[in-house]
Protein backbone atom coordinates (compact mmCIF):
# COMPACT_ATOMS: atom_id res chain seq x y z
CA UNK A 1 0.00 0.00 0.00
CA UNK A 2 1.56 3.34 -0.85
CA UNK A 3 2.12 5.94 2.13
CA UNK A 4 0.44 9.41 2.00
CA UNK A 5 3.48 11.00 2.58
CA UNK A 6 7.07 9.84 3.18
CA UNK A 7 9.40 11.78 5.68
CA UNK A 8 13.20 11.19 5.42
CA UNK A 9 15.71 11.55 8.58
CA UNK A 10 18.60 13.53 7.44
CA UNK A 11 21.81 12.95 9.05
CA UNK A 12 22.61 8.95 8.03
CA UNK A 13 19.63 8.50 6.23
CA UNK A 14 19.83 11.13 3.50
CA UNK A 15 22.74 12.45 3.44
CA UNK A 16 26.03 10.74 4.39
CA UNK A 17 26.88 13.69 6.63
CA UNK A 18 28.22 11.48 9.90
CA UNK A 19 32.09 11.59 8.91
CA UNK A 20 31.35 15.72 8.69
CA UNK A 21 30.38 15.50 12.27
CA UNK A 22 32.51 13.40 13.94
CA UNK A 23 35.67 15.08 11.97
CA UNK A 24 34.49 18.31 13.55
CA UNK A 25 33.89 16.77 16.51
CA UNK A 26 37.22 15.83 17.04
CA UNK A 27 38.74 19.09 16.52
CA UNK A 28 36.24 20.85 18.63
CA UNK A 29 37.21 18.51 21.42
CA UNK A 30 40.85 18.50 20.98
CA UNK A 31 41.19 21.77 21.69
CA UNK A 32 39.81 21.12 25.86
CA UNK A 33 42.54 17.97 25.05
CA UNK A 34 39.87 15.13 25.20
CA UNK A 35 39.81 12.67 22.05
CA UNK A 36 36.89 12.09 20.84
CA UNK A 37 36.35 8.61 19.46
CA UNK A 38 33.59 6.67 17.88
CA UNK A 39 32.04 5.37 20.88
CA UNK A 40 31.56 9.57 21.57
CA UNK A 41 29.79 9.73 18.20
CA UNK A 42 27.37 6.98 19.01
CA UNK A 43 26.36 8.50 22.27
CA UNK A 44 25.50 11.82 20.29
CA UNK A 45 23.33 10.14 16.88
CA UNK A 46 20.37 11.26 16.55
CA UNK A 47 20.76 14.40 18.31
CA UNK A 48 18.92 17.21 19.25
CA UNK A 49 22.36 19.92 19.03
CA UNK A 50 21.29 20.69 22.55
CA UNK A 51 22.11 17.02 23.86
CA UNK A 52 25.42 16.52 22.06
CA UNK A 53 26.33 20.32 23.29
CA UNK A 54 26.01 19.60 26.91
CA UNK A 55 27.38 15.79 26.36
CA UNK A 56 30.82 17.88 24.98
CA UNK A 57 30.49 20.68 27.97
CA UNK A 58 30.60 17.65 30.24
CA UNK A 59 33.52 16.23 28.06
CA UNK A 60 35.43 19.05 28.31
CA UNK A 61 35.50 19.72 32.71
CA UNK A 62 32.64 22.03 32.42
CA UNK A 63 35.04 25.19 30.89
CA UNK A 64 32.56 26.00 28.56
CA UNK A 65 29.19 26.30 28.61
CA UNK A 66 27.23 23.52 26.22
CA UNK A 67 26.14 26.75 24.14
CA UNK A 68 29.41 27.49 23.35
CA UNK A 69 29.61 23.88 22.04
CA UNK A 70 26.88 24.02 20.27
CA UNK A 71 27.53 26.93 18.21
CA UNK A 72 31.37 26.49 17.77
CA UNK A 73 30.13 23.07 16.13
CA UNK A 74 27.30 24.18 13.98
CA UNK A 75 29.63 27.04 12.65
CA UNK A 76 32.23 24.02 11.75
CA UNK A 77 29.97 21.45 10.18
CA UNK A 78 27.93 23.74 8.10
CA UNK A 79 31.01 25.47 6.46
CA UNK A 80 31.87 22.04 5.16
CA UNK A 81 28.41 21.19 4.43
CA UNK A 82 27.45 22.13 1.31
CA UNK A 83 30.93 21.66 -0.73
CA UNK A 84 31.65 18.18 0.92
CA UNK A 85 28.04 16.62 0.80
CA UNK A 86 27.45 13.44 0.00
CA UNK A 87 24.15 11.20 0.32
CA UNK A 88 23.56 7.73 1.29
CA UNK A 89 23.47 4.89 -0.78
CA UNK A 90 20.59 4.25 -2.35
CA UNK A 91 18.94 7.33 -0.74
CA UNK A 92 18.78 10.39 -3.12
CA UNK A 93 17.32 7.73 -6.05
CA UNK A 94 14.55 6.47 -3.65
CA UNK A 95 14.16 10.44 -2.99
CA UNK A 96 13.42 11.22 -6.90
CA UNK A 97 11.39 8.22 -7.15
CA UNK A 98 9.08 9.06 -4.78
CA UNK A 99 8.70 12.38 -5.04
CA UNK A 100 7.80 11.84 -8.80
CA UNK A 101 5.39 9.38 -7.81
CA UNK A 102 3.25 12.07 -5.95
CA UNK A 103 3.58 11.30 -2.75
CA UNK A 104 4.17 14.22 0.03
CA UNK A 105 7.80 14.53 1.12
CA UNK A 106 9.49 16.39 4.03
CA UNK A 107 13.17 16.37 5.60
CA UNK A 108 12.08 16.20 9.22
CA UNK A 109 15.44 16.19 11.96
CA UNK A 110 17.07 16.96 14.82
CA UNK A 111 19.66 19.39 13.34
CA UNK A 112 19.49 23.02 13.24
CA UNK A 113 17.54 24.58 10.41
CA UNK A 114 20.41 26.02 8.73
CA UNK A 115 22.02 22.54 8.06
CA UNK A 116 18.33 21.33 6.35
CA UNK A 117 18.26 24.59 4.37
CA UNK A 118 21.75 24.03 3.33
CA UNK A 119 20.77 20.14 2.13
CA UNK A 120 17.75 21.60 0.35
CA UNK A 121 20.28 24.15 -1.82
CA UNK A 122 22.09 20.84 -2.49
CA UNK A 123 19.30 19.46 -4.02
CA UNK A 124 18.23 23.11 -5.87
CA UNK A 125 15.18 22.83 -3.69
CA UNK A 126 13.33 20.21 -5.23
CA UNK A 127 12.09 16.75 -4.28
CA UNK A 128 11.56 18.28 -0.48
CA UNK A 129 7.97 19.62 0.08
CA UNK A 130 8.70 20.43 3.16
CA UNK A 131 11.59 21.21 6.02
CA UNK A 132 11.39 20.63 9.78
CA UNK A 133 14.24 20.93 12.31
CA UNK A 134 14.85 21.18 15.79
CA UNK A 135 14.32 24.63 15.82
CA UNK A 136 10.48 24.43 13.95
CA UNK A 137 9.45 22.75 17.06
CA UNK A 138 9.17 22.51 21.17
CA UNK A 139 10.30 18.71 21.87
CA UNK A 140 13.28 17.54 19.70
CA UNK A 141 13.73 14.00 19.10
CA UNK A 142 12.71 11.55 20.60
CA UNK A 143 9.64 13.19 21.22
CA UNK A 144 7.66 12.77 18.01
CA UNK A 145 6.75 16.25 17.46
CA UNK A 146 8.25 16.73 14.60
CA UNK A 147 6.49 14.11 12.43
CA UNK A 148 3.48 14.32 14.03
CA UNK A 149 3.79 18.12 12.85
CA UNK A 150 4.97 17.07 9.13
CA UNK A 151 1.83 15.10 8.91
CA UNK A 152 -0.25 17.30 10.50
CA UNK A 153 1.32 20.46 7.55
CA UNK A 154 0.24 17.55 4.52
CA UNK A 155 -3.28 16.74 6.43
CA UNK A 156 -2.42 13.17 6.51
CA UNK A 157 -2.89 10.86 8.95
CA UNK A 158 0.05 9.71 10.50
CA UNK A 159 -0.83 6.25 10.77
CA UNK A 160 -0.48 6.01 6.72
CA UNK A 161 2.88 7.54 7.11
CA UNK A 162 6.43 6.03 6.33
CA UNK A 163 9.37 7.15 8.09
CA UNK A 164 12.68 6.20 6.96
CA UNK A 165 15.76 6.59 10.08
CA UNK A 166 19.16 5.37 11.51
CA UNK A 167 19.37 6.06 14.94
CA UNK A 168 17.61 4.58 18.34
CA UNK A 169 16.53 8.35 19.16
CA UNK A 170 15.17 8.97 15.48
CA UNK A 171 13.48 5.35 15.52
CA UNK A 172 12.44 6.09 19.04
CA UNK A 173 10.61 9.25 17.54
CA UNK A 174 9.26 7.91 14.57
CA UNK A 175 7.75 4.78 16.52
CA UNK A 176 6.12 7.25 19.11
CA UNK A 177 4.49 9.32 16.37
CA UNK A 178 2.72 6.27 14.93
CA UNK A 179 4.34 5.81 11.73
CA UNK A 180 5.14 2.77 10.41
CA UNK A 181 9.48 2.96 9.96
CA UNK A 182 11.71 1.85 7.86
CA UNK A 183 15.25 1.63 9.97
CA UNK A 184 18.71 1.85 8.02
CA UNK A 185 21.29 1.80 11.03
CA UNK A 186 25.03 1.97 10.00
CA UNK A 187 26.21 2.68 13.33
CA UNK A 188 23.65 2.05 16.40
CA UNK A 189 21.92 -1.70 16.27
CA UNK A 190 18.15 -1.05 16.07
CA UNK A 191 16.00 -3.99 16.78
CA UNK A 192 13.21 -4.76 14.20
CA UNK A 193 9.42 -5.36 15.41
CA UNK A 194 6.06 -5.13 14.23
CA UNK A 195 6.33 -1.01 13.44
CA UNK A 196 9.74 -1.55 12.58
CA UNK A 197 11.80 -2.85 9.37
CA UNK A 198 15.26 -2.98 9.47
CA UNK A 199 17.06 -3.03 6.27
CA UNK A 200 21.12 -2.38 5.81
CA UNK A 201 21.21 -0.40 3.18
CA UNK A 202 18.58 1.96 0.26
CA UNK A 203 20.99 0.70 -2.23
CA UNK A 204 19.05 -0.60 -5.39
CA UNK A 205 15.92 0.09 -3.13
CA UNK A 206 12.96 0.88 -5.63
CA UNK A 207 9.63 2.26 -4.04
CA UNK A 208 7.66 -0.53 -4.83
CA UNK A 209 10.26 -2.42 -2.56
CA UNK A 210 10.16 -0.02 -0.12
CA UNK A 211 6.14 -0.12 0.15
CA UNK A 212 6.23 -3.91 0.03
CA UNK A 213 8.46 -4.25 3.46
CA UNK A 214 5.50 -3.30 5.22
CA UNK A 215 2.73 -5.23 3.16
Amino acid sequence: MMPKAIFFDMDGTLIDSEPLWFENEVKLMAQFDYEWRVSDQLSCIGGPIGRVAKYMADRAGGENQPEFFAESLISMVSSDFEERLTFMPGALDLLKEVSGLGIHTALVSASPRQMLDATARVLKNQYLQLLISSDDVVNAKPDPECYLKAAAHFKVNIEECLILEDSLTGVAAAKSSGARVVAIPHLAIIPGDEQVVVISTLEAMSAAKLFALHN
